[in-house]
């Protein structure tokens, strides 16, 4: 599954988020410890609802809190810590782009350098592509260029596909966020540094600064400190433990979808030395640094963020620079926002990923901190999680209820399409509760009723459940419904349609 447009669209969601900060504290504290209690509440209370993780709060460089909540491993019974060590999926960007610029400040490369140079295969299209326009996102590659992150790939494999892929668009000309590009530049650290990512990256910041639990593949700590991915399974309703990233990337050298672009493991801990690191100039020099955090391209078209070198870049309502990126594998999610001219750092990583809010927290912390009076929601439980919750407490002659229950459990009214859909037709074609299964299938096309896909979901439980006449209403509304193209559900109920009537 390609989880990109999800997750940039939350980074876009975020930025708007930051547009409504004040970044002038409206009040100070009455003392640290109330401070620290807010964050603490806020958090643990939504520990009740699922979430989970560590989180790092520090503003002047002192820290305010620095804790681990839920479980890093469920059937041991391993708590998170501030030690506990999470895949950081595209946080990951950042230590790529520092690498080129530190290949840079050692003279070994030029951001403005042609790939040609390094790659003399290059096609005629893409020979001309800068390292600046990788680093931004303004190469014209497709998101979709590359396999899925942990399909075996080797790095002339994902060179062949990079090569052949068709741009979207003239290089440089416009900013869309692509993993390929990332991992194109990790392709060029190794040829210039004659190092593998993971070595150049270890010796050059990692080991220097004492980040002792950031890495790549290699793992040189107790493997109970990797915290368990956690996802909910909604054909039965239940939590399952993904396990860890090593479990998908061994340590070998067939993973070139992977690389750079995402998958680096790492604690609050770690990346709060990296901040201190950046911001006392020890990894780069002050020039360099203002490089990489340079607003280069603004990634929508409302300028509201734009990229700099493996970061975003925000501004506050009173134009304070706030840099950032969060990233995502599907599984974990990590957040780290650097309040630059406010010397304030939030650094949030989780093992579970519950609904838009559990992916906010981060700026839920900086808007506590900036806000004496801030009171933010508790985060709900997944709404996938709540839907069994309400069946297994209720009848399906209930159904209709269950929307005002969603709403008052979330704040939110269902608004997802896929929800019930996939819920209620696993139900049936699962044939795990047939009746609740095509109860919630009617309830959806309810909700939607404009939407053809949705009854075809329906015709087909009634298909699957032997109720010819009910099959055929819905089969035949979603007909009706059909678009002018790309109706991807109209062969399967015309079959249907045509089979039923013939019986």
């Amino acid at each position: 599954m390609n989880h990109l447009k999800k997750f940039r669209s939350n980074l876009f969601i975020v930025s708007l988020l930051s547009l409504m900060f004040n970044a002038v504290v409206t009040g100070q504290e009455t003392s640290e410890t109330n401070l620290k209690t807010r964050i603490d509440e806020y958090v643990s209370q939504s520990v009740e609802n699922g979430y989970s993780g560590s989180i790092l709060v520090a503003k002047k460089g002192e820290i305010i809190l620095s804790k681990g909540y839920g479980w890093a491993d469920r059937l041991k019974k391993i708590p998170n810590t501030p030690s506990t060590v999470f895949n950081i999926g595209s946080v990951t960007k950042q230590f790529t782009a520092t690498a080129i610029l530190k290949l840079q400040e050692d003279g070994k490369l030029n951001v403005q350098d042609k790939i040609s140079k390094y790659f003399p295969e290059a096609p005629a299209d893409k020979k001309d592509i800068t390292i600046h326009q990788l680093l931004t996102h303004t190469s014209g590659v497709s998101p979709g260029t590359g396999g899925f992150r942990y399909d075996k790939a080797s790095k002339e494999t994902f060179l062949s596909d990079f090569f052949a892929a068709e741009l979207m668009y003239s290089p440089g000309s416009k900013h869309t966020y692509a993993n390929a590009n990332y991992i194109l530049l990790s392709a060029i650290i190794e040829q210039v540094s004659q190092q593998d990512y993971e070595t150049f990256l270890r010796e050059s910041f990692w080991t220097p600064l004492q980040m002792h639990h950031t890495g790549y593949k290699g793992i040189y700590f107790d493997s109970e400190k990797l915290a368990h991915g956690y996802y909910f399974h909604y054909t039965d309703g239940e939590w399952r433990d993904w396990g860890t990233t090593q479990k998908y990337l061994p340590y070998n050298e067939d993973h070139w979808y992977s690389i750079g672009k995402g998958d680096i493991y790492s604690t609050v801990e770690d990346l709060y030395k990296w901040h201190l690191a950046l911001e006392k100039n020890v990894v780069l020099r002050v020039e360099t640094k203002k490089l990489m955090e340079e607003a280069h391209v603004p990634e929508n078209e409302s300028k509201s963020s734009f990229y700099g070198y493996g970061w975003a870049i925000f501004n506050s309502q009173n134009n304070s620079k706030i840099v950032a990126h969060n990233g995502s594998n599907g599984i974990y999610f990590a957040d780290f926002l650097r309040f630059v001219e406010d010397d304030m750092v939030v650094i949030a990583l989780s093992n579970i990923i519950l609904n838009q809010q559990s992916e906010s927290v981060a700026w839920e912390l900086a808007k506590i901190v900036m806000d004496s009076g801030y009171r933010p929601k508790t985060i709900p439980k997944n709404k996938y999680e709540l839907v069994f919750d309400f069946i297994r407490s209720n009848n399906p002659e209930n159904v209709n209820q269950l929307p005002q229950f969603i709403e008052a459990k979330t704040g939110t009214p269902i608004n997802d399409k896929a929800l019930l859909n996939r819920i209620g037709f696993k139900q049936v074609s699962e044939n795990k509760d047939t009746a609740w299964g095509i109860s919630l299938l009617k309830l959806n096309a309810s909700l939607f009723p404009d939407d053809g896909n949705l009854w075809d979901s329906l015709g087909e439980g009634y298909y699957l459940i032997n109720d010819k006449d009910n099959a055929i209403k819905s089969f035949t509304k979603a007909i009706e419904l059909r678009p002018e193209t790309n109706c991807y559900w109209c062969e399967n109920s015309a079959q249907r349609l045509e089979k039923l009537k013939n019986e």
